[in-house]
Formats: C-alpha cells, structure tokens, sequence
C-alpha cells in the first residue's frame, strides 16, 4: 500500500478557509461571552484594557484547542475532512497533543512570516511546510474513502 501523496498549497488554504469559518463562530459566541462578563457595550473603544487582553487571549487559546483537539484526535479538523486532508506524524499517526500545540504555535509563525512558512510546500518535494518539517509531520491528501 502506499503513501497518499503531500496535500497541495491550495488544498491546505480552502481546508483553513473552511476552519476559518468555524472560528469566527466560536469566536463570536465567546466574544459575547466576555462582553457579557465585563457589562460592555458594543463600541469596544469604549472597554478597559483588560477587555482587549482577554478577549484577546480567550480567541487565542479556543484556536488553539480547536485545532490541537482536532490534530490529536483524528489528524483532522473540519476543513480537512471536507478537503480530505489529514495530519500525520512519521509513524503515519496522527500527533500527540504535544507536538500538535507545537504545530499550532510554529504554524502560526509561520502565517505572521508573510505566509513564508507555508509557501515552502511549493518548493519542498513531500509538501511539507516550514512546521511540518520542523515536527516531522506531513499533510496528506487522502482522497475519497471507497
């Protein structure tokens, strides 16, 4: 049997467009949260300082969980399984939390460098983005289940 091939740069983006979409859902249900805990308005201008930090932190930490959850158990989040793509580790495992969170944060690294770290999958001959390579991870397209 043999290894599905690395997950193409567009395949990787429209799976974290659809998880974008499942975030700003969570996010927005805890903004209101946080917004209801500090007796806020909705002109945020107007909120203290520690609103923003939480607030801030809060959206932060949940992106985290959703995505470190979704990589540990399964190797895949939403957008993945629409656009079959999976996270595996070397064994063809999906990651332990550890090293999914570590993915997260080096990912997210990755993003914040102009994109850099991702664009590597163009140049990398497995598909492998800057994180994936630094993890000993890889994103697989697995393709339809017959």
């Amino acid at each position: 049997m043999s290894t599905p091939p690395g997950a193409a740069l567009w395949r990787r983006l429209a799976a974290l467009f659809y998880d974008l979409l499942v975030l700003v859902a969570i996010w927005m249900f805890a903004a209101a949260l946080i917004l209801l805990a500090f007796h806020g308005e909705v002109d945020v201008a107007r909120q203290p300082a520690l609103y923003h930090f939480v607030l801030q932190a809060t959206l932060l930490i949940l992106s985290a969980l959703y995505f470190v959850i979704s990589w540990s158990r399964g190797g895949q989040t939403i957008g993945m399984r629409a656009w079959r793509v999976r996270l595996v580790d070397a064994q063809g495992r999906s990651p332990g939390w550890r090293r999914a969170l570590l993915r997260f944060v080096l990912a997210t690294l990755s993003l914040l460098a102009a994109g850099a770290g991702f664009i590597y999958c163009l140049f990398d001959a497995d598909r492998r983005a800057w994180h994936d390579v630094m993890l000993g991870t890889r994103m697989l397209h697995v393709g339809r289940a017959d």
